[in-house]
């Protein structure tokens, strides 16, 4: 009987209150669970909403900055290697023309098997140089272009079209589509035809 007064709780003590503070943290628990949300809540999300999109935009404007950086840069490093090929091919277009002149106009004492390494030196030197995207200017048959062509002669016949190219004098090279030399070129014109009708960029023409 001792140890049941010992053990009962008195009368009136926080004991008796327990229960119901319990209650009431059960109550706020489900109010929070099943409750109405904060007034707020909607213009948090939505602000939330705006804050995400804002990212995003500017995540893709950074996206497409460094894309136009790395193309940029692509561009100027092709375009620095092309001019800096394109400087090389013309320096070396005096020593091709030595070769071409070389093979075109032979000499009967020469031994056959010298002109036979000219030649081999110089196809090789033109394959590297088609590698690089180097190309000749068409010419012979083809119709006079101010673009790719400088006439120095023009030269009177019935056997060719007007305009139209008879002789190539000194070939031209073009790099891809940029023109690096014109061809020099004799142009075929009417018997007779008047001064306006020869190439209008030919310099110094006195065909009258």
């Amino acid at each position: 009987m001792k140890d049941e007064k010992e053990t009962a709780p008195p009368s009136g003590s926080w004991a008796e209150e327990e229960p119901e503070s319990q209650n009431r943290q059960a109550e706020a628990g489900q109010a929070a669970e099943g409750g109405n949300p904060p007034p707020d809540l909607a213009a948090a999300y939505h602000q939330a909403q705006i804050e995400k999109q804002e990212l995003v935009d500017r995540l893709l404007r950074k996206q497409a900055e460094l894309e136009n950086f790395r193309k940029r840069m692509q561009r100027e490093k092709e375009e620095f290697l092309q001019h800096a090929t394109f400087d090389l091919i013309r320096a070396l277009l005096p020593t091709l023309d030595g070769f071409e002149r070389a093979l075109k106009h032979r000499d009967a004492s020469v031994p056959a098997q010298f002109y036979q390494g000219i030649e081999l030196i110089y196809k090789g030197l033109m394959d590297v140089l088609e590698r690089a995207g180097v190309k000749p200017v068409e010419t012979v048959g083809k119709h006079f272009d101010p673009h790719f062509h400088q006439a120095v002669e023009m030269v009177e016949s019935t056997m060719h079209h007007d305009q139209e190219i008879v002789e190539e004098l000194q070939r031209g090279y073009k790099l891809k589509h940029r023109l690096i030399r014109p061809a020099i070129v004799k142009v075929a014109v009417r018997p007779h035809a008047e001064s306006a009708a020869a190439p209008s960029s030919a310099p110094g023409d006195k065909s009258e």
